[in-house]
């Protein structure tokens, strides 16, 4: 992180990653690993706003990475590392023995140089995917599968890690950064070791234009709104109409459950809260 002389109030606490080591020509990245990237402004299919407080930001395009590795088997190495305007994570770009190319997230202590592998027989090293049956168990991991060839979906924020806790019949447990306990198919990929950028979560951005930016537009509470607006809105001076915290289409929003995925429940040995979940009955 790069902090600034304190010449104005914004700079004093602002804060910004310092970019080193990474490659700064786009030009560099192959054509067909970018592709345009819509901006809704919060908006859905109709035009109205389903997602307050978004809206403008820098123009960005999206990186196509390998989150479902198809490589298996063929080694690679690693080129360069990017940064990405969609993600938090930095990537890492791969050149394969066989020709292709493609982007992966950068894990810790990967190197330019680096051999990358993927497949059953890949070394226990940062970067490399393997089945979970072929992982030891206590070992960090990254980019997990929830199903077999589904292509990672666990654990892909900057800093994160899960750990695989062990290993019963056909499923792996696996402890998730939230301290849910899951079971996880053994044949699933995961990435060994723990994804790059660890100093994200120390950023501050320091003024409001930085949020602009990024396309957060500013956010107005509720109970400032009007009656036509928000459920919270109107009233003589402050007031929140007499009921407890709802969004703007009247779901509660402090303490109440929205999980409704049912069919999943007896995957999970321990939530992430305390409490067991138990098939189709929800948190105890």
């Amino acid at each position: 992180m790069k902090k600034f002389r304190p010449i104005t109030p914004s700079r004093r606490t602002m804060t910004v990653e310092s970019f080193e080591g990474l490659e700064k020509d786009t030009k560099k990245i192959p054509r067909y690993l970018l592709k345009g990237k819509k901006r809704t402004g919060g908006r859905n299919s109709a035009g109205r706003i389903t997602s307050y407080h978004r809206g403008g930001g820098t123009k960005k395009k999206y990186r196509i990475i390998e989150f479902k590795r198809i490589h298996i088997g063929v080694d690679a190495r690693v080129d360069s590392f990017h940064y990405d305007p969609n993600r938090n994570a930095r990537l890492a770009l791969l050149f394969y023995k066989n020709g292709a190319k493609s982007f992966i997230l950068a894990p810790e202590k990967l190197k330019v140089g680096d051999k990358v592998e993927c497949g059953p027989d890949a070394d226990i090293k940062p970067g490399n995917a393997l089945p979970l049956t072929r992982i030891p168990v206590g070992t960090q991991i990254h980019c997990i599968e929830l199903k077999p060839g589904s292509g990672a979906q666990l654990v892909r924020a900057a800093g994160l890690s899960a750990m695989l806790a062990g290993k019963d019949g056909k499923n792996a447990q696996v402890k998730l950064p939230s301290g849910e306990l899951r079971l996880i198919p053994l044949e699933s990929y995961a990435c060994i070791g723990q994804v790059g950028n660890m100093s994200f979560e120390t950023r501050v951005l320091g003024k409001a234009g930085r949020s602009r930016w990024l396309g957060r537009r500013p956010h107005v509470r509720g109970a400032a709104m009007n009656p036509v607006d928000h459920p919270h809105g109107g009233g003589e001076g402050r007031s929140k109409g007499g009921r407890h915290p709802v969004s703007p289409w009247g779901q509660p929003t402090k303490g109440f459950k929205t999980r409704k995925n049912k069919r999943t429940d007896s995957r999970i040995i321990r939530g992430r809260t305390r409490g067991k979940m138990t098939g189709g009955k929800g948190r105890r």
